[in-house]
């Protein structure tokens, strides 16, 4: 058999993307694409982001800043002695970044709960804005999606969290 050269290659692959239907090209890819540049900077910025915020737990957890001194005090909880929604979520993002995962899921599970999606957000991030693989999957996801559906996850995730926290301080009590 003759050897193939880089030439005869570039043929069958046009002409697979020319002739061929969709779903018996030889290139086709169900999952991944090329990003765009657009994308890429988007990608770039949401991945600067969270190592941003992580760079702040980091630095908090090591005694180089002290983010409680940027947050007032919870006022729900100096009027009523009970944890309000989002209480434990800075101690739960202390512990994530330290590494505790469980004891982060424990404090406040919402808390926990944001970190991991940000974590896995700045990690698909960092591959879109670097290696230009865009995920199709997520782009099919995102634009099938309707915010209030989000939302309305968002709000039952914090209210079973608070309801957590809430009867952990009862039984304290």
């Amino acid at each position: 058999m003759a050897p193939v050269s880089d030439i005869d290659i570039d043929t069958v692959f046009s002409y697979s993307n020319v002739v061929m239907q969709t779903g018996q090209q030889i290139n086709k890819s169900k999952f991944f694409s090329r990003a765009s540049l657009r994308q890429r900077v988007w990608a770039g910025g949401i991945f600067l982001a969270a190592a941003a915020l992580y760079g702040l737990f980091w630095l908090d957890v090591h005694n180089k800043i002290d983010i409680g001194r940027w947050l007032s005090p919870c006022g729900f909880k100096q009027a009523y002695d009970l944890p309000c929604p989002t209480c434990g979520v800075t101690t739960s993002a202390r512990a994530f970044v330290q590494g505790r995962i469980f004891q982060a899921f424990y404090i406040q599970p919402a808390g926990a709960l944001l970190c991991s999606v940000v974590a896995v957000s700045a990690f698909l991030a960092f591959l879109i804005a670097v290696f230009g693989v865009y995920f199709k999957t997520a782009g099919r996801f995102f634009a099938e999606i309707k915010i209030k559906y989000v939302i309305l996850a968002v709000l039952i995730i914090i209210a079973a969290a608070w309801a957590v926290t809430f009867v952990r301080a009862l039984a304290e009590k």
